[in-house]
This record gives structure tokens, C-alpha cells and sequence, in this order.
């Protein structure tokens, strides 16, 4: 199997909010494990239930993490349904980490399909067992639909002339491999709007990998059933790497804990709706400087964290 490098990014803000009594632990992507393992350094007295639909994941992060023996176990699938599993078998933990980035690992193996730097087959998908691939969204979907695509979740200025050059490569042959559509991308932005530290097809590649992977409909999926599955006073932590992710966190974070829905002026609530969790932090945490530096892909990471009431 091939080595899986991966940096847990804001791991020290994460160890951080882990109740110190904590027994039971879950994280919904494990990945290569560094987020995992130094949490069961910190709780020596914690299980730590680990899910990933990554089958490559899943093994290095199995390999690394045998010396914990049973106070680990491994789930394949997405966190999503192993919630649904959470819920029905009524199991609840002290804390639940979801790192909603893509790894290193994913990124630069180039039969994955992820990056725009490294020439691979155009796949993105997380689970390469089923579901559509990036080849069928570039070479099937119609202009219309890839506009809206890289438009809302790429947030990408030039979606529509993007997609007019993705339009007439495709006409002449399909569009196979990655590197293939990162130079239709560079091709299409004007150049005085490819400077700066974000490589040109990033919003672009972005926008495609959640759309095959159901990104945001994952994370609602979390949002909709992250209180079910923590105990009274377990806390939640998710780091999102876009504002996309960042914004769904952020509005139902602050929901919980205002929850009441009466006009400004009146002076008592009459709406009845009660505080669910508090927000441990009111700001967003971000990487420091020094992180940063060591890590360039934690420049976008975004940790917000709540505490069930």
C-alpha cells in the first residue's frame, strides 16, 4: 500500500476542547490517523471509535493505531450512516471530531484523481466503489448544470467561461485525465488573474470533488444528528476548509445557542425555543502563524466547537 502522508492540521486547538474525562471518542474522518492517535495519548483512559469511507485510509490508519488494541474501532462508510448506526445502537461519546479537509494522501496520489498539479485519471471520489465520477460530471453534465456547479460551490468568478473552453475540448474528445482539465482551466482565466497563492483550478477542482462526494449534504447529515449522538456536556468539533462548509457550521452552531425566535423588542421570550449547546469559542479558530508555515494547507482550516447542553 502506498505511504499515507497526512498533517493533522489545528491538532493542538483540538486536543485542547477534549473533555478530560473523556471515554468515549469518535472521529468521523479518521483518515491517516494523526488526529486519532494523539487523542488517545491525551485520554489514555478513552475508546476511540474511527470512520472512514477511504479503503486505503482505513487500512494505513488500522496499521498505525493496532498498538491501542480494542480501545479502537474501525468503521468503514460515511459518517453519515455510521451516525444512523450511532443513534440506533444508542451510543454516545464524550467528543466528536469531524475534519472535513482532504488529505495529503488523496491529494497527491495521482490515481485518485484529486489533484490538478499530478496527471491521474479524473475519479474524486472518496469511496471509489460506486458513485458518479469527475469524468462523467465534466464530459456528461450540460453547460447549464456545470455554470451553476462551479459557481456555487467553487465559487468561481469565471465558471461560465470555464465551462465554455471544458464545452469545446469535450466536442473534439472526452476530457481523461486531471492534468488535462487543469490546463482547459488555465487556459480560460485571463492570466493577470492567476497570480497569487491559490493555483487557478482550485475553486474549480473544489467545486467538482464535493459535488462526488456530497459534500455538503454529508455535513448536514452531521449537523441534523451531531447533539443525538453526544452525551450532556460532550462537545463537537468540526473544521471545515471553505466557506461553504464553514457557513452551514457556523448558522447551526449559533441556532443551538440561540435558538429563540421573539422580536427584538419583546422583553421576555415567549417562543419557548431552549438553548441546546453553547459555542466554546465565539470567534472561529484559524491555524497560527508557525502551523502555517510548517503546513501551507492549514491556511484555510476553520475549527469551530460546541458543548451539549
Amino acid at each position: 500500500m502506498k505511504s499515507y502522508k497526512h498533517i493533522p492540521v489545528l491538532l493542538a486547538e483540538v486536543l485542547n476542547f477534549i473533555p478530560k474525562e473523556a471515554k468515549q471518542i469518535c472521529d468521523l474522518t479518521l483518515g491517516g490517523g494523526g488526529h486519532a492517535e494523539r487523542m488517545l495519548n491525551t485520554c489514555p483512559n478513552a475508546s476511540l471509535t474511527g470512520v472512514d469511507k477511504d479503503k486505503d485510509a482505513l487500512k494505513f490508519a488500522g496499521k498505525k493505531l493496532k498498538d491501542y488494541g480494542e480501545r479502537v474501532k474501525l468503521i468503514s462508510g460515511s459518517f453519515s450512516s455510521a451516525l444512523d448506526g450511532f443513534i440506533d445502537d444508542s451510543v454516545h461519546f464524550d467528543f466528536v471530531l469531524a475534519d472535513l479537509g482532504v488529505s495529503s494522501f488523496q491529494l497527491e496520489a495521482a490515481d485518485r484523481g484529486f489533484s490538478f498539479v499530478n496527471k491521474g485519471p479524473l475519479d474524486m471520489r472518496m469511496n471509489q466503489n460506486g458513485g458518479i465520477s469527475a469524468y462523467e460530471v465534466i464530459n456528461e453534465f450540460s453547460e447549464k448544470k456545470l455554470v451553476e456547479l462551479i459557481y456555487q460551490l467553487g465559487e468561481e468568478r469565471f465558471a461560465r467561461r470555464i465551462v465554455r473552453f471544458i464545452i469545446e475540448a469535450r466536442t473534439k474528445q472526452p476530457i481523461r485525465e486531471t492534468t488535462d482539465l487543469t490546463q482547459i482551466i488555465l487556459a480560460a482565466i485571463p492570466k493577470k488573474f492567476q497570480k497569487g497563492k491559490i493555483h487557478p483550478a482550485t475553486k474549480t477542482f473544489q467545486a467538482i470533488r464535493i459535488l462526488v462526494n456530497e459534500e455538503l449534504e454529508e455535513l448536514k447529515n452531521l449537523i441534523g444528528k451531531l447533539l443525538e449522538v453526544l452525551k450532556p456536556g460532550g462537545r463537537g468539533a468540526v473544521i471545515s476548509f471553505h466557506s461553504l462548509e464553514d457557513r452551514i457550521v457556523k448558522k447551526a452552531f449559533l441556532n443551538w445557542e440561540k435558538p429563540c425566535q421573539c422580536p427584538p423588542h419583546i422583553p421576555k421570550c415567549i417562543c419557548g425555543l431552549k438553548p441546546k449547546a453553547i459555542r466554546l469559542h465565539k470567534k472561529v479558530i484559524i491555524a497560527t502563524d508557525e502551523e502555517k508555515q510548517v503546513n501551507p494547507r492549514s491556511r484555510s482550516a476553520r475549527l469551530r466547537v460546541i458543548e451539549k447542553l
